[in-house]
């Protein structure tokens, strides 16, 4: 049992699930904003420009309510409105990652040129210790 508990403890502090969860998190959070960047902004326009049609309310009813049995219906507006939620969060998905990768390969072009000049100074060094050396050993 105590194996099993410290395996767990091991896995459970790794950067990627703390990583993953976060992630989560954030992405839960983003969902909440572009949805509402659908509904409240992006949709009643469309509706606008479509001669005022609500599409959450759209729907084909394919048998009518009979007594205490429901209508059934194909919720065309709900679907519209789920298809344009999922483009725009790729989008604004597809758009952070871009942003995050820009920041990451100019991140990693400032470390490979603190690399590179670690490089040079270490040539320098080598190079003056080497003309030492061989001073040292003409004067022998």
């Amino acid at each position: 049992m105590r194996k099993i508990l410290n395996e767990f403890r091991e896995f459970a502090v790794k950067g990627n699930v703390i990583d993953l969860a976060v992630g989560v998190v954030v992405g839960g959070a983003f969902s909440k904003i572009v949805t509402s960047l659908v509904n409240d902004i992006i949709m009643p326009v469309v509706g606008m420009l479509t001669g005022g049609i609500n599409f959450s309310e759209y729907k084909i009813v394919l048998k009518e309510a009979v007594g205490k049995s429901p209508a059934v219906t194909l919720n065309l507006g709900n679907f519209i409105q789920t298809t344009v939620n999922f483009i725009i969060i790729s989008f604004c998905i597809f758009i952070f990652i871009k942003g995050l990768m820009k920041l990451k390969k100019a991140t990693l072009k400032e470390e490979i040129a603190v690399e590179e000049e670690k490089a040079e100074k270490i040539s320098e060094e080598v190079l003056l210790l080497r003309d030492i050396k061989d001073l040292l050993q003409n004067q022998n």
